[in-house]
């Protein structure tokens, strides 16, 4: 339900939003714990690298959360989760935020990532992550982001995001969520800098 789209509005069953979030927990899994259960050695901690997407992650979720926008919420983690297997190390700190913003959606997998991240108390106990202001500030581009070729939003992205990632925040828009509603996406021409482009 939550993943399907905006909280209010009623949307039609159907198992590919399970399917879509079986697929984002297993990715999640896979990217904190290794073959043999024990913590990814992808995680280390360096605290320097990825700050900016980290800490957006945390002032995303957080204000989603607020304003009831789960569906945009997870979409945050998911991009976050994308640039995680892209880096060649991900801060051990970086890890620690995300398995407490992913807590309300998903408490049971979260509580054994928290325990097996090392934390000996339960996840309950620890404080909501806060972002820091100053990770914030990247170099960032303004670009359209289109519905069959017409604007619906304009949008900041870092200036070195992929054509995924540029994806991911265009499709997370609420302008492009209401817009899109009840409506399937055939195809995302991504313009590097200047333009998304939704095919319906």
């Amino acid at each position: 339900e939550m993943f399907m789209g905006p909280l209010e509005q009623t949307k039609p069953w159907n198992t590919h939003g399970v399917e879509g979030v079986h697929r984002f927990l297993h990715r999640v899994w896979r990217l904190c714990i290794d073959e043999h259960g024990d913590v990814h050695p992808r995680i280390t901690d360096d605290d320097t690298p990825f700050r900016a997407t980290w800490h957006k992650m945390i002032a995303k979720v957080t204000e989603d959360i607020e304003a009831l926008r789960l569906n945009t919420a997870i979409s945050q983690m998911m991009i976050f989760v994308n640039e995680a297997y892209k880096q060649p190390t991900v801060p051990r700190n970086a890890i620690h935020d995300f398995v407490l913003l992913l807590a309300p959606f998903a408490p049971h997998i979260a509580e054994e990532l928290w325990q097996k991240l090392g934390h000996t108390q339960s996840l309950t106990y620890a404080p909501w992550p806060t972002a820091d202001a100053r990770a914030l500030v990247v170099d960032e581009v303004e670009i359209a982001v289109q519905i069959l070729g017409k604007r619906v939003v304009r949008i900041h992205v870092p200036s070195d995001a992929t054509e995924d990632t540029v994806q991911h925040m265009a499709l997370a828009q609420q302008e492009v969520v209401d817009a899109l509603a009840g409506r399937t996406v055939q195809k995302v021409i991504v313009a590097k800098g200047r333009l998304v482009n939704i095919v319906v």
